[in-house]
């Protein structure tokens, strides 16, 4: 995050570089930076004569050195700008002597959606004379922290709950994580703190029957409440698939397996280690309880074997409702 604002802050304050290699497997980054050259470097007026978008699928990379070297019209800089630059990953190194020797009135950025291999002699060049910045994904944990940080910068707060039910609803992929948020930053004010109802009511995310409130019924060991979710999964199976499903209760149960063998199991020092929040810490506390280690050892290779045959492995005719109430038949018993 820190290399994100430092580029955006130079970039904002015309700190430009001759060259922007935007790369990595998480697009909303390399997007957003994209965008913010595309849209703020130069005035309308000067955009008709020195702003270029090309597309990698479309381009070579002799076509996009020779727009490089032209020299801006009635502007300080000319801005080209390359989208989809992963296409040109098998004549790239055609581009290593415009690395060596960048035009300084050309502001060039590479949107590379992919991870390139950084090693290679092109790539270093690149990141001696330019900005290289490679966008990697989140992990489902770090996914919540995300939120709460982003919704930070933007005067806005929301409570960890409301975060990792957005977490589990949207996965991984920032740009629509973002797209959601942008959604609630429309309905409520400046300083708002998003809530659990604010979420359900405005995402269509139902607070009551979700994931991440099964895992909590399972660590309380509530069954009446884990039962009434499953029936509801099932009757809504598109909603709520079921590798989804089991990806999220192996994941809660691998974390509790984790929680058993620390020998600090303080609130904070415990978050840490699992990499979750804080808040979340009671769940994990009350489920150690409900489940000891060996109990919990049993259940992931349940989670395991109910994951095989999600897939068609030894499942028979069985309904993934059926796998489903199955499963949690076998945690509680």
């Amino acid at each position: 995050m820190t290399e994100i604002i430092k580029i955006v802050n130079d970039i904002k304050s015309k700190n430009f570089k001759p060259i922007y290699f935007l790369c990595g497997e998480e697009t909303y980054y390399i997007d957003r930076i994209s965008d913010l050259i595309e849209n703020s470097v130069l005035t309308e007026d000067e955009k008709s004569f020195n702003q270029v978008v090309l597309y990698g699928r479309d381009t070579t990379v002799e076509e996009i050195v020779s727009t490089a070297k032209r020299f801006p019209m009635m502007s300080d800089y000319q801005v080209v700008i390359v989208k989809e630059a992963q296409n040109l990953a098998k004549t790239f190194e055609k581009f290593e002597s415009y690395a060596l020797n960048p035009q300084l009135t050309t502001i060039l950025v590479f949107a590379y959606r992919d991870k390139p291999d950084g090693r290679k002699k092109i790539f270093k060049t690149i990141k001696d004379k330019g900005v290289w910045f490679e966008s990697k994904k989140l992990y489902d944990n770090q996914v919540p922290d995300w939120i709460v940080k982003v919704l930070k910068g933007q005067n806005y707060g929301i409570e960890p709950k409301a975060a990792a039910m957005l977490a589990e609803f949207l996965g991984t992929d920032l740009a629509k994580i973002n797209n959601e948020l942008e959604k609630l930053k429309i309905v409520f004010p400046e300083g708002h703190i998003f809530t659990p109802k604010n979420i359900e009511e405005n995402i269509g995310f139902s607070k009551d029957y979700n994931v991440f409130e099964l895992k909590s019924a399972l660590a309380t060991r509530n069954q009446q409440k884990a039962y009434a979710i499953i029936h509801h999964f099932a009757a809504n199976p598109k909603d709520n698939p079921i590798v989804v499903i089991s990806g999220q209760m192996f994941a809660f149960f691998a974390q509790l397996l984790q929680y058993h063998g620390l020998k600090d199991k303080s609130k904070f020092n415990a978050a840490k280690a699992l990499g979750i929040n804080p808040f979340f810490m009671d769940e994990y506390s009350t489920a150690s309880k409900n489940y000891p280690m060996r109990k919990v050892s049993q259940i992931i290779e349940i989670i395991r074997d109910m994951d095989v045959k999600s897939k068609g492995v030894g499942s028979g005719s069985m309904k993934e409702a059926d796998m489903l109430k199955e499963l949690v038949y076998k945690i509680f018993n």
